[in-house]
């Protein structure tokens, strides 16, 4: 193609994308939240406009529904899914929201349920009811860490740009920590400690079941109950200083600390699902999210939390040892979060849709949606060549379709747009690419329809295109695009990492 018509393609295609107009469209999204302890379920309206850099957003954020906790149904171990059905069919009609009408949303199985033997049937009812327009994801921990921040702590670290923030989702089976600096997460990890690791008759401490995780605890610590025993205060007592010494740890340093400095550390090490990892020496600031994080915000307002073992667990025990800690308590009165108890279904529901939309590149919207994509690799214009050729070597091999992120490239200019288009091209060539397989480009610059067009020669070839622009780049493994509505396509990442 002649040089100075091929330009002016680009150019105009540039153009194009910059003159992309202001939407106005009304959307719902869902967030569905199943735990070790409760389920809940969230449904929000909102608007699609452009931010005044031009990037898309959801604006006008208003929550339509949001259910009362509920305790997650189990049965003999295992999740009940027909009492799990009839709770989501019920969400949906009190929010007077139709499946076929929900934009995005996501659903995330955590903690305990998450082990259970039927988390992935879960899974599948869940799609079966809702469509294909929601995620559901089981034991992802870093998204679960992730979304906890996002849900609980993003706004107060905005607010505190230069302070580092380290928020600690304490559930029924795990704790969720994600470290970050002005609203961005740094690192995430996942422990299982939490509060339901050991049940009670309420109001009682005679056990009435014990995971593997409290069992092994038991074991370290020589306390020798079973079922239907009864702990004493003494053993209660050393169970929770277990935890509490663990958490600490958590908040002071690296995961080498966790496993080797703790009296206990064997068990400690047991744990340990993702070690929160940070090369940073800081000191951040400590919030809390989550079942136990709700219960230790209201104890230092001075409300009177429920008897002991209320919920049939020891999350009171545990809400009233960190407030008692010097280390865990250092912030509670002075960076106090939003959010607190439902973090991670707010971060589901309202943080984990990214959006693109008039200037992607979809020549064929009948590829979509696209589930569990993984993100083969991250690459930028001055990787060698080697290193563009091995990624497109291993995406070859994805049948259901891979991803590739291009970054280090924010503002692009022709020159840019041009060698990205034509190494994507050489490599795509070279690599014997399926010509039926789906590639995905994902670029956080307002490029997508222009090296898409490029790309393809102008619609000719590469028909499986997709670029996606103008979406924030996460470190994730797999990507999922939804069904283009209203002339805009959700995007969720998760396994997070």
């Amino acid at each position: 193609m002649n040089m100075l018509i091929e330009s002016q393609k680009l150019i105009e295609a540039i153009n194009l994308d910059k003159k992309a107009c202001n939407l106005d469209n009304l959307v719902y999204l869902l967030g569905l939240d199943f735990g070790s302890t409760t389920s809940s379920a969230l449904v929000a309206s909102t608007k699609i406009s452009r931010s005044v850099t031009g990037r898309m957003q959801f604006s006008e954020i208003t929550i339509i529904y949001k259910s009362e906790a509920v305790f997650t149904p189990f049965t003999n171990g295992n999740i009940d899914l027909c009492k799990i059905s009839v709770l989501i069919h019920g969400w949906l009609a009190k929010s007077k929201i139709s499946a076929h009408q929900l934009f995005s949303g996501g659903s995330i199985i955590t903690g305990l349920a998450a082990q259970s033997d039927n988390a992935s049937a879960l899974q599948s009812l869940i799609k079966d009811i809702i469509g294909d327009s929601v995620i559901a994801t089981a034991d992802d921990p870093c998204l679960e860490s992730w979304l906890a921040f996002m849900g609980c702590a993003a706004s107060l670290s905005r607010y505190n740009t230069d302070e580092w923030m380290l928020n600690l989702d304490i559930g029924g089976g795990t704790t969720n920590a994600a470290l970050g600096l002005n609203g961005d997460v740094q690192a995430t990890g996942c422990y299982f400690i939490g509060a339901r690791h050991f049940q009670f008759v309420p109001g009682s401490y005679e056990l009435v079941a014990v995971s593997s995780y409290g069992q092994a605890l038991l074991d370290d610590l020589k306390i020798y109950k079973y079922i239907g025993d009864s702990l004493n205060k003494v053993e209660c007592t050393n169970i929770i200083n277990c935890y509490i010494q663990m958490l600490e740890a958590i908040t002071l340093g690296s995961s080498d600390s966790f496993n080797s400095e703790l009296s206990n550390s064997k068990v400690a090490k047991l744990h340990q699902q993702v070690a929160l990892k940070s090369q940073l020496q800081i000191k951040p600031k400590i919030t809390f999210s989550g079942g136990v994080g709700e219960l230790l915000y209201q104890f230092i307002s001075g409300a009177n939390l429920p008897n002991t073992t209320h919920f049939g667990d020891l999350g009171i025990d545990l809400a009233r040892a960190i407030a008692n800690s010097k280390i865990l308590s250092a912030d509670l009165h002075t960076h106090i979060p939003e959010n607190k108890g439902r973090a991670t279904l707010y971060g589901l529901t309202l943080h984990n849709t990214e959006i693109s939309g008039h200037t992607l590149f979809l020549p064929n919207p009948n590829l979509l949606p696209l589930s569990n994509v993984p993100i083969i690799a991250k690459l930028s214009l001055n990787m060698s060549s080697e290193q563009w050729q091995n990624a497109f070597k291993l995406a070859t091999s994805r049948k259901q379709g891979a991803c590739i992120q291009i970054i280090n490239l924010a503002t692009p200019n022709l020159a840019d747009v041009h060698r990205l288009a034509t190494m994507i091209q050489e490599h795509f060539t070279r690599s014997l690419y399926p010509t039926e397989q789906p590639l995905v480009i994902l670029i956080e610059a307002n490029i997508g329809n222009t090296l898409g067009q490029y790309c393809s020669n102008w619609g000719e070839t590469m028909l499986q295109l997709v670029v996606i622009d103008e979406v924030p780049l996460r470190h994730a493994q797999f990507v999922r695009l939804g069904r283009l509505q209203q002339q805009v396509l959700p995007v969720s990442f998760f396994g997070m990492h």
